[in-house]
């Protein structure tokens, strides 16, 4: 496998970020056993064969193959694979991809080293019983929901965060653009819920109407966001944070999905997925220089369901020292205003005026942070250094502090 870009316009009038994959592959005879009603009776006799004998035969396919990613000359196709190539191993592709076998862009042996290690843990998209779970929504379509959008505010309206109007750990980052009334808006994101609530309904064998007083509806509480709409190429990819209630989200903005429906024959309530500080961890593993690099190996343009659910999360409990010590410094950086008051005393703040509004104070958190999370992949500090390196737009002085907080982390001196 090899990829390029047309950086030095390979193909005229063709945009020089696109990205071409030249494929080489041959298939190899493989005998195989007849299928049921297949009708293939004059089929040689070796091609017909016990299923042990196929199975074993079938384990004799590629095990491995050479690849090179972001290529700017073809001419290296004349001397690919024998300079220039990182070699694959299939078994790590479908434990990083296991729904569809996507193939992450490495740049060197060591994007595989660290890649292998983070897989000690349990990829997101995993529902795990006993153990917090992530689900994730989307809510108003910036086209086919325009009609309810409002440019001014008014009684009743709310106002619709894009990506744009928040960044990592501030959900106050600009000012919002439109409004929704909040009756249409709400009758709007009940009503999918009250259908399938009906048909859970349905498969019990009850009849009666849901009621729409159980069903919790996302925006009426905290909940962690991120931007759909991002690239590989960028100073940051991921750029998450956690919005205070009463504020609705377009399609460019992916949400944690707080609420979900339980239907039993005793009738049908909502359940929340997360609890405050694990909303808090699972944003600050998102903003992590670590968890970036990880995935903007795989985003073009949009960090989609399919790359979040992928990534190696460690799955912390509330009563482990680090995961504290990851909420708090979270909570200092998130709770920064009186809207978050409700959040801040769940997490043991006081009040938002325990957040850190100072740029040096936040600087340290999000550095400690950094060195925090990197520990807990277990990183060597050569490795967080070569993560660091990957990303050029990134100020030297904060990658510089995200080291030095690793190292103080190591020495015990961030508690």
């Amino acid at each position: 496998m090899f990829c390029f870009e047309n950086r030095k316009t390979i193909f005229e009038g063709v945009d020089s970020r696109f990205k071409f994959v030249v494929l080489t592959f041959e298939k190899s005879a493989i005998p195989r056993l007849q299928q049921t009603g297949e009708a293939n009776a004059s089929a040689p006799p070796d091609d017909l064969l016990a299923p042990q004998a196929v199975e074993e035969a079938n384990g004799g396919g590629t095990q491995r193959f050479p690849a090179a990613f972001m290529r700017h000359d073809v001419a290296e196709l004349t001397r690919f694979p024998d300079e220039g190539a990182l070699w694959l191993n299939v078994e790590l592709i479908k434990r990083l991809a296991p729904d569809s076998y996507s193939i992450m862009e490495f740049k060197s042996q060591l994007d595989i080293h660290i890649a292998e290690k983070m897989l000690k843990f349990p990829l997101l998209g995993e529902q795990r019983p006993g153990e917090w779970n992530l689900r994730l929504c989307q809510e108003f379509n910036m086209t086919t929901d325009s009609h309810l959008f409002k440019t001014e505010p008014g009684p009743g309206r709310l106002p619709l965060w894009e990506g744009k109007q928040f960044h990592q750990f501030d959900a106050n980052f600009a000012k919002p653009r439109y409004w929704l009334d909040e009756k249409a808006a709400r009758a709007e994101l009940i009503s999918p819920r009250i259908k399938a609530v009906r048909r859970e309904l349905v498969k019990l064998g009850i009849n009666d109407e849901p009621d729409p007083g159980c069903i919790q509806l996302n925006y009426d509480s905290y909940r962690m966001a991120f931007r759909d709409v991002a690239a590989s190429t960028n100073e940051r990819t991921v750029i998450a944070t956690v919005l205070p209630p009463k504020r609705f989200c377009p399609h460019t903005v992916s949400l944690e999905q707080v609420y979900y429906d339980v239907v039993t024959v005793q009738g049908h309530s909502s359940k929340p997925s997360l609890q405050p500080a694990e909303r808090l961890y699972i944003t600050s593993i998102f903003n992590s220089h670590v968890v970036d690099s990880f995935i903007r190996q795989s985003v073009t343009a949009h960090v989609s369901f399919f790359f979040v659910y992928n990534i190696p999360v460690p799955r912390l409990s509330a009563s482990d020292p680090r995961f504290r010590l990851i909420v708090n410094r979270a909570a200092h950086l998130t709770c920064t205003t009186p809207e978050f008051d409700d959040l801040a005393q769940a997490v043991s703040l006081k009040s938002h005026q325990d957040g850190a509004t100072d740029p040096a104070e936040r600087a340290r958190l999000r550095a400690e942070l950094d060195g925090l999370v990197a520990h807990l992949y277990g990183l060597t500090e050569t490795e967080f250094a070569h993560i660091l390196s990957t990303f050029p737009l990134v100020s030297t002085a904060v990658k510089v502090d995200a080291l030095n907080a690793y190292r103080r982390v190591a020495s015990g001196l961030v508690k």
